[in-house]
């Protein structure tokens, strides 16, 4: 990176998405003196709006999309660069941008977010759901689809399958049960018969508002698997019409699939896999062939199978410490390895011991906290001060809807890690709750709560407290005993 540096800012964040603008804005405020810039890709940024503290450690928040303009009105101190990132050069602290610019940093965030696993990327019949103008794109592709097949285990196949409308959908998942990143098959066998109800209707407006812009400058976007958009809301969703071009809707569940074959258009099918196949009928543009020896004819699949750290565009002529999941490695001051250069969200890993209470999932709330924290870092180490650990590290929290329920995950809330040491103790009411709570040597590691449950805040208290629970047992969850007042 020969070129002449534009400028040289203080503190630069590559990445429009929660964590790089949660980032901005903590650096911003703290420093309102210091330069900052902001590398990013799209005309638009994800902002945090109706932040609301629950507890300790649990936070709910809206996100919605808007012009980084917005952002720039707010922070005189912010200058807003709308490219991809072409390379970094660490050893001279500098970036260069697609369009050919080269600037110049102290001190660097880098928040690539992350790219979605797709199962292939040269079929135009597979899409994948990652950003705004995915999800715009499936919206008209489902517009003239009878059937489609969703491909995905976690949090937007849960999503998806359960808001389409109007057309068959094929859910095949490798695992015993769906939601496995986050429920046990318990929980997931609760959600069932939310698949075979009617949905309530909806009175609340969109969350997120979509802003029309100018088309970016040609080379402002790259192209290609390494290039993606900042991650869609945990509302993403809303104000899309997700129907199909049938008025009949149907969810088949394909169970114990272990992975995903192949996709091909019906010319190139054997004629061998038509009679094992199933919903063959007629002529479809792509059908897909299971390990359980199963193929389906569709109109288009949707690989919602997650995602992976986007760090790449950063590698080349570097020397990152990469962890196994191909995150960057970060400590606890969210320092990557090399001098001066930070990460937060979905691109990094936390390499630090952890909490044993805490695990890393790329969800939006971990997003807003490692941007929030990486800001406060970077600051601190600019002005010298000492920082330690933030508290939301402690215990793992995230608040979610699933199939309209609200969802609290806390702690190790699938007994992640502990082994045969643990105690389950469950309550359930069918279609109103459902309520798992972890022990391990008699004290709370964790909790699942589904539905109108009022309990996060107590629990949360109880993992904390780390208070033995053993002279309580069973009745630990009696519904006859309001465990809020008996623990206050």
């Amino acid at each position: 990176m020969a070129a002449r540096k534009e400028k040289t800012f203080r503190f630069m964040i590559v990445g429009g998405g929660i964590a790089g603008v949660t980032c901005v804005e903590q650096l911003s405020s703290q420093i309102p003196s210091a330069d900052v810039a902001l590398i990013t890709a799209g005309p638009h940024i994800k902002a945090v709006t109706n932040y609301k503290q629950v507890s300790k450690t649990l936070e709910e928040f809206d996100v919605e999309e808007r012009p980084s303009s917005v952002l720039a009105e707010k922070f005189p101190n912010l200058t807003i660069i709308h490219s991809a990132v072409k390379s970094l050069c660490t050893q001279s602290h500098s970036v260069e941008t697609a369009d050919g610019r080269v600037f110049g940093y102290e001190k660097l965030c880098i928040c690539g977010g992350g790219r979605p696993k797709l199962l292939t990327w040269d079929n135009p019949y597979v899409l994948g759901i990652r950003d705004t103008d995915s999800a715009q794109d499936l919206q008209k592709q489902l517009s003239r689809a009878k059937r489609i097949v969703v491909v995905g285990n976690g949090g937007i196949a849960l999503e998806l399958v359960y808001e389409v409308e109007g057309c068959e959908v094929i859910w095949a998942v490798k695992d015993k049960a769906i939601g496995n990143p986050f429920f046990d098959a318990g929980a997931a066998q609760f959600f069932i018969p939310s698949l075979e109800v009617d949905k309530p209707e909806r009175a609340a407006p969109c969350k997120r508002t979509r802003y029309t812009t100018e088309e970016p400058e040609p080379g402002a976007r790259g192209s290609g698997p390494t290039e993606a958009g900042s991650a869609l809301g945990p509302d993403w969703h809303e104000g899309i019409v997700l129907r199909g071009a049938e008025s009949a809707w149907e969810v088949y569940l394909c169970r114990y699939i272990l992975s995903f074959c192949c996709v091909k258009p019906s010319s190139s099918l054997p004629g061998s896999l038509l009679s094992a196949g199933m919903g063959l009928e007629g002529s479809w543009p792509v059908y897909i062939q299971l390990t359980n020896g199963k193929t389906f004819g569709c109109d288009f699949v949707v690989s919602a199978t997650g995602v992976v750290p986007n760090a790449e565009p950063f590698l080349h002529g570097n020397n990152f410490a990469l962890a196994d999941d191909g995150g960057l490695q970060v400590d606890d001051h969210m320092m990557t390895s090399e001098p001066d250069v930070y990460a937060a969200g979905d691109v990094c890993t936390a390499c630090w011991e952890h909490s044993a209470l805490w695990q890393q999932m790329r969800l939006w709330t971990q997003a807003r906290q490692m941007g929030w924290y990486a800001g406060r870092c970077m600051a601190a180490h600019m002005l010298s001060e000492p920082i330690e650990l933030d508290f939301c590290f402690e215990l793992f929290s995230h608040i979610t809807k699933f199939f309209n329920y609200k969802v609290v995950l806390l702690g190790k809330f699938n007994g992640q890690g502990l082994g045969p040491d643990q105690e389950l103790l469950l309550r359930c009411t069918k279609g109103r709750e459902y309520v798992k709570v972890v022990l391990s040597g008699g004290r709370m590691v964790g909790a699942v709560l589904i539905g109108e449950t009022d309990l996060e805040e107590t629990f949360e208290n109880l993992i904390l407290n780390q208070m033995d629970l053993t002279p309580y047992g069973e009745e630990l969850l009696n519904p006859n005993i309001d465990i809020e007042d008996y623990f206050d």
